[in-house]
């Protein structure tokens, strides 16, 4: 392999790696709560690993972790509420309906 090539691949790998959001002194756990709201979206969601450029095991510690700060009610299970849009509600309330059931008889 001569050298063009060989420069070309390091400078390929040493790029991938400057580009992972988590720094090598953040603790991943459950109590780090700026780091833990990196990985999620507006909806509440855990975003994947391809959105999170993450390893394996990053991805499912951060999982771990988001999933143990919900139990405890550190973070919210879901962000927004469905029917409110920038202030606007998406679905209106409609009126009450009465329901009656009939009295069946019983068969002989």
């Amino acid at each position: 392999m001569d050298k063009s090539k060989r420069l070309f691949l390091k400078s390929k790998q040493s790029f991938r790696r400057s580009l992972s959001p988590i720094q090598s002194g953040d603790r991943i756990d459950y109590k780090n709560m700026s780091l833990l709201y990196r990985f999620i979206s507006q909806q509440g969601k855990i975003l994947s690993r391809r959105v999170n450029r993450l390893s394996l095991k990053q991805q499912r510690l951060i999982t771990i972790a988001i999933k143990q700060a919900r139990i405890l009610s550190l973070l919210p299970f879901a962000n927004s509420l469905p029917f409110v849009n920038n202030g606007k509600k998406k679905y209106e309330k409609r009126e009450s309906i009465t329901r009656t059931t009939a009295v069946r008889k019983k068969k002989k």
